[in-house]
């Protein structure tokens, strides 16, 4: 993290994003402030949002906490509110929270289908619904939502994850075409496999062969949470104007390929 607040294509705007303390929503949230925005970073845990946006701050950069439950309709409204009560509005709103789920599907549980249901779809739209409501007002907003490759393709045990990602390209278009009159464009990234410190524990652990997936990848390696907060970037600016209810994948080309 470079220290001091720059201007930048994000100067003076505010920025809510779930899942801002870990991964790629860190990545995101680090990136919009260097470039001038005012952060509101969102996780389940008070001490850890509060942590994080201590040392966004401590390098120069505006930040405030902003806890709350993603799955819920309202720990969604707080978590706007306090970016609305601390800087008048929203403009950008990155859902990045999310949790997956590994098992076969003669034996997942009805509430462990609505845990992953809750938090990677359901969320997305309460967030989207809470940011809409200062959006629309302001006549501008830009929503973007962090998917994955899980929402174009399928992988064996993962039924309420891949029903959620598919489900959030969907809702990513519906919001995008009903909301397009208001100025508020929502598009979603589709990530590959990325390198995270929860990546590197499920490869130790042996539930991701990693030299697999680096064969698998045309680009012969994981993506970088740095790669997917650039393009979170790019879609936040004026650059991306008239990119609306699109999806943008960042895999290596792992969607585009279809040999073994």
């Amino acid at each position: 993290m470079t220290g001091g607040q720059e201007t930048g294509a994000l100067s003076g705007r505010v920025a809510v994003v779930t899942g801002g303390c870990s991964g790629i929503g860190r990545a995101v949230a680090e990136l919009y402030a260097q470039h001038g925005a005012r952060v509101a970073v969102n996780s389940r845990s008070p001490d850890t949002a509060a942590r994080t946006a201590a040392e966004l701050a401590a390098a120069g950069y505006v930040a405030t906490p902003a806890p709350g439950d993603v799955g819920d309709r309202q720990g969604a409204g707080n978590v706007v509110d306090a970016a609305v009560r601390k800087w008048g509005g929203v403009d950008i709103l990155v859902n990045s929270a999310g949790i997956g789920n590994i098992q076969d599907s003669t034996a997942l549980a009805a509430e462990e289908w609505r845990r992953v249901i809750d938090t990677d779809l359901s969320g997305p739209f309460f967030y989207a619904q809470a940011a809409a409501a200062s959006m629309i007002p302001r006549g501008r907003g830009v929503i973007i939502n962090i998917g994955s490759i899980l929402g174009h393709l399928a992988l064996p045990g993962r039924a309420a994850y891949a029903s959620a990602k598919h489900g959030l390209i969907g809702l990513t278009k519906v919001l995008a075409v009903e909301w397009a009159r208001h100025n508020i464009r929502v598009v979603c990234i589709d990530p590959g496999y990325i390198w995270t410190r929860k990546m590197e524990e499920r490869i130790a652990a042996g539930v991701y062969p990693g030299d697999a997936v680096r064969r698998r990848t045309p680009l012969g390696r994981f993506g970088r949470v740095e790669e997917v907060a650039q393009t979170a970037l790019f879609l936040a600016t004026d650059s991306a104007a008239y990119i609306s209810g699109s999806t943008i994948m960042v895999d290596g080309g792992w969607t585009a390929y279809g040999g073994w």
